[in-house]
């Protein structure tokens, strides 16, 4: 058995839980905030057979597109301040942890 913790932008939480909910994987949602844009995610939790680890991926990958989007980004280098100019930085996508479970129970 597995646990999978999948970490998705919020802007593809919808369609990862709709994708995996109609392929009968039930699921945990967690609200989570990145730590460098600061920006909403849905951290996922699932436990799975082993031989289901590549179907849920799969299914993650599917829904969960990664996209360049602006981001201002503020340097504060020796004292002075340097004016903030915007960045282009990649996000949504997947992280996804796949861990073994010695033991799983629900009562």
């Amino acid at each position: 058995m597995k646990l999978i913790l999948a970490i998705i932008n919020n802007d593809d939480a919808y369609a990862v839980s709709s994708s995996l909910s109609k392929a009968n994987y039930p699921v945990t949602k967690i609200s989570s905030t990145g730590g460098f844009l600061m920006s909403g995610n849905t951290t996922f939790l699932l436990g799975v057979g082993d031989s289901d680890v590549d179907n849920v991926v799969e299914l993650i990958g599917k829904n969960s597109k990664k996209r360049v989007m602006p981001a201002p980004v503020d340097f504060n280098y020796g004292g002075s301040a340097l004016a903030s100019f915007p960045a282009e930085v990649t996000v949504g996508g997947a992280t996804i942890f796949v861990l073994n479970i010695e033991e799983y129970r629900h009562v």
